[in-house]
């Protein structure tokens, strides 16, 4: 009989074991495991607060076994770690997934997409980001073909792949469950090693004329993306406004041009025109 494979936190089960070393978490993780972090995922969603201690009596593992599972779900997005258990991360601060991301605000991403698309020339060389508002942009990119498509957006992958006149070139990395995506420094390094035209990105949040995000990772290859483009072009939706972020991506300046719904208030138009802000407001009615 094969040797059953042994969490490193624990037993084949998912238990710990008194005396087992602590060691490197191999790439697929039991399925025990897999699934105590996608009940711990999906109760933290709907309770909005746990307690390391509750989930470890429940689980019958060790307090740091539920430590490592918080760190592998706050990597991924789906919560935060606070002191004595996590949270859910609020709904003003976390992206949430992407039908949900699809289904919010979609007359006004319809609308920017298609005033970015405008912009699109048979030819360029176009990177897209993880927005949903990028989804919706990639989902006409076959009227402007022949094109290079750069992504790491496995839908937008999964959209475009063998589409005629599109050549598709994926970047990998660590795939994020919470985003659907590949992020962090291999996603990085691999955008680093290609030039675009015309790079098109959202952001979670904006706050004092600046973008953030909720994760390293999203801002380390984001700002590859801009790096790696001659124009940098980015669409946001007015409720991008009212939200909050934990990192700093980049000034709202620092783009070559922000398309914006008619949402935004006018006085909030001129205040950021006011600061250099190359901002067009694209009409929803």
């Amino acid at each position: 009989m094969p040797a059953r494979w042994k969490d490193p936190s624990g037993s084949a089960d998912g238990r710990d074991v008194p005396g087992q070393p602590a060691g490197v978490a191999p790439s697929v993780r039991s399925g025990a495991q897999w699934d105590r972090q996608r009940r711990i995922r999906e109760r933290v969603s709907a309770v909005g607060f746990l307690r390391t201690a509750d989930l470890a009596a429940e689980f019958g593992v060790s307090l740091m076994t539920i430590h490592r599972d918080f760190d592998v779900l706050q990597a991924q997005g789906w919560l935060r770690k606070v002191r004595g258990g996590a949270t859910a991360v609020p709904s003003a601060m976390f992206h949430g997934d992407v039908e949900q991301r699809m289904a919010a605000n979609p007359a006004a991403k319809r609308r920017l997409a298609a005033a970015a698309l405008d912009l699109v020339v048979p030819g360029q060389v176009v990177m897209l980001d993880e927005s949903t508002t990028c989804l919706y942009l990639a989902q006409r990119l076959a009227e402007r073909t022949p094109l290079t498509l750069v992504t790491y957006f496995q839908p937008v992958v999964e959209l475009l792949a063998g589409t005629p006149g599109i050549t598709l070139i994926a970047l990998g990395g660590e795939y994020f469950p919470a985003y659907d995506a590949f992020l962090g420094l291999y996603t990085a390094e691999g955008v680093a090693k290609v030039r675009a035209d015309t790079v098109f990105l959202s952001t979670t949040a904006i706050s004092h004329g600046r973008c953030y995000h909720q994760s390293q990772e999203t801002v380390a290859v984001k700002r590859a993306l801009m790096a790696a483009a001659s124009r940098r072009v980015l669409l946001v939706d007015h409720t991008k406004f009212a939200r909050q972020g934990l990192y700093a991506l980049a000034a709202l300046a620092d783009f070559d041009l922000v398309l914006v719904d008619e949402g935004l208030p006018p006085a909030e138009q001129r205040r950021l025109r006011d600061t250099g802000v190359a901002l067009r407001v694209v009409p929803t009615r």
